[in-house]
């Protein structure tokens, strides 16, 4: 048998979000509903059982992060907003943009 070398150095993160392949860009932020981790898919709260997507919650919070709102033209990281009263969650435009922004 032949020895194969063992690659030991660690994975940029950069690279290892894009390697990611099938996961909802979401799972790399912890979710508020659940409490599930980064990276760790979201999971019903009395049962425990693992959601193949992420709550809507986790995927509010993401875009809040992620992207600026074309619609009301704010930063990421603040919340979005109808003629200054804010919103619960964001406006459809920036979870487009979010996703084109992770793409």
């Amino acid at each position: 048998m032949t020895q194969r070398p063992r690659y030991t150095a660690p994975m940029p993160d950069e690279l290892h979000h894009q390697l990611r392949a099938g996961q909802h860009p979401a799972r790399s932020m912890p979710c508020t509903h659940c409490g599930a981790r980064a990276h760790q898919p979201c999971v019903l709260r009395k049962s425990g059982r693992r959601l193949p997507e992420p709550h809507p919650q986790r995927v509010t919070d993401w875009a809040r992060s992620t992207a600026c709102c074309p619609e009301c033209q704010v930063e990421p990281g603040i919340t979005c907003h109808d003629d200054g009263i804010p919103r619960a969650g964001v406006h459809a435009r920036r979870y487009q943009e979010a996703e084109e922004t992770c793409a």
